[in-house]
């Protein structure tokens, strides 16, 4: 039975060789991704512990692609100069478009093992994931609730079916993947309304209660379970206990403001999903 990796296991992925056990044979991967879950395990602990529980062929695919998400996702957030910030997510279009169009791509610990798994086709789409994270670096509102979940289906839509179709999803499971990174998207949005307001940002079109529980009852709506192939599952497990975290906002929406909304990924829900092969909305 596969399970929620314990502190030995997460400790390997501090070592140099990241070994994994797998039907009684250690496995042994590559320093390039060693060097991806390392930013991932840093970066996106929630993402790190799915990525463990799943099998080490899907570890392969998912750790790349993660890793290129902490570092775009973060990248408007290192710094307080818009035009650095530019830069930085330049270089990543820069690396997409390298792989886009079949050029030798640079050498770099995230890129090397992404263009090893993604086609020109998925390096184009994660290229608008980029684009819309340009509206993490300035602070001006979303204009309209089209570009509000425009920028919710780029950021995370994009991310979560790249990672189903490299992993064996078919193309007609596409909206239903989108459906569920959605509703992923929105509620971790929600949780990181405190913070953006910190920051000066205004995160929601409606944050009256009222809209914050409409945005939370639209996006729960989208949570319908495709058909997958087993090994693409995994990639839908950062989604775990959305459903859950949704109807928390939908009977107290004050929770968000308060920043008081508890944990969705819970060892049980992520351990059932590891043993079963599918995951608990």
């Amino acid at each position: 039975m596969r399970t929620v990796p314990d502190r030995q296991q997460v400790h390997w992925t501090r070592e140099r060789c990241l070994c994994i056990a797998c039907g009684g044979v250690r496995v042994n991967l590559s320093d390039d991704i060693v060097g991806c879950a390392k930013l991932v395990e840093q970066g996106d602990p929630d993402r790190f512990r799915t990525v463990m529980a799943a099998p080490v062929s899907a570890r392969r695919v998912l750790f790349p692609l993660y890793a290129f998400n902490v570092e775009v996702s973060r990248a408007p957030w290192v710094t307080q100069e818009p035009m650095i910030a530019e830069m930085r997510l330049q270089w990543w279009r820069d690396a997409l478009e390298e792989i886009a169009k079949g050029k030798a791509v640079r050498k770099h610990e995230v890129t090397t093992p992404l263009a090893e798994v993604i086609d020109p086709e998925k390096a184009k789409m994660l290229d608008g994931a980029i684009v819309s994270r340009r509206w993490d670096i300035y602070k001006e509102a979303f204009e309209d609730p089209e570009h509000f979940d425009h920028y919710i289906d780029a950021t995370a839509g994009h991310l979560m079916w790249a990672a189903a179709a490299c992993l064996g999803a078919r193309p007609e499971a596409e909206p239903a993947v989108r459906g569920v990174a959605y509703a992923a998207g929105v509620a971790a949005f929600l949780r990181a309304v405190p913070d953006l307001e910190a920051s000066g940002r205004i995160p929601l079109i409606d944050g009256a209660n009222e809209g914050v529980a409409t945005l939370a009852r639209r996006a729960q709506a989208r949570l319908i379970r495709p058909d997958l192939p087993k090994l693409a599952r995994a990639a839908l497990w950062p989604a775990i206990g959305t459903g859950k975290f949704l109807n928390d906002v939908i009977k107290a929406p004050g929770l968000v403001a308060d920043g008081a909304i508890p944990a969705r990924l819970t060892s049980g829900r992520l351990s059932w999903s590891a043993l079963t092969g599918w995951f608990m909305f």
